[in-house]
């Protein structure tokens, strides 16, 4: 899962490799909630994010499902499928209304093809995911499903957060499932932690989603100093 602050693919592009991109696809609209690309299915296209959020997530057989990523303006999605001519090895939808540029796979392995730049960028953002993915997986090792579950607030709350006056409001959209997906736990202590979270006043949820009212205490469960 990624919450790092990363620069996102459009802008790590030279400007005629941008431009090619954009002469190349076609814009699509989304509303919130609707599914960008789906898991399992064959690739055809990749998208490269103009505008809104969106969340990737992954569902095993037995319907466990993990938040893999929060993908926003500038993001490509649906580029490993692509190159790799395996079906989606997960699903983005929408948080938000997004708009995309839709590139056909066969047209974008060409450009990747004639621009070495653009193919070198394609390879430090796989790289950066990758090395991110990773960090993570050693750091969640040594915490408790509590220290992680605070983490992941924090880092959603840093690169995700609304403005809800004094508080950070958490964006819309990310289910109980997918947090205790993200964390490694299930959804029954996802569920009773955050209960634990709302009696104490730490955090607050509706159906807009989860506002964090003392993120000094959250810092202080994930082992971080305040500031």
């Amino acid at each position: 899962m990624e919450f790092e602050d990363r620069v996102p693919f459009a802008a790590r592009l030279e400007p005629a490799d941008w431009a090619a991109l954009k002469a190349a696809g076609g814009r699509l609209a989304f509303p919130a909630r609707q599914v960008l690309l789906r898991e399992h299915e064959p690739s055809s296209h990749v998208l490269v994010l103009l505008s809104g959020w969106t969340k990737v997530t992954s569902a095993s057989a037995n319907g466990y499902e993990a938040l893999l990523a929060l993908r926003g303006p500038g993001d490509i999605v649906g580029e490993a499928a692509a190159v790799s001519g395996r079906a989606r090895a997960a699903t983005v939808t929408a948080l938000s209304p997004t708009e995309a540029l839709a590139i056909d796979a066969a047209t974008f392995a060409r450009l990747l093809d004639e621009r070495p730049a653009l193919t070198r960028q394609l390879l430090a953002l796989t790289a950066d995911r990758t090395r991110d993915s990773d960090r993570r997986r050693v750091e969640f090792a040594a915490l408790s499903v509590q220290e992680r579950l605070a983490l992941l607030l924090l880092e959603l709350l840093h690169t995700h957060g609304q403005d809800a006056g004094e508080d950070g409001q958490l964006s819309p959209g990310l289910t109980q499932s997918e947090l205790a997906g993200s964390v490694g736990a299930s959804r029954e202590a996802v569920a009773r932690l955050l209960k634990g979270l709302r009696e104490r006043g730490i955090v607050r949820t509706g159906r807009r989603g989860l506002v964090v009212l003392k993120p000094e205490v959250l810092r202080r469960m994930a082992g971080r100093a305040t500031g």
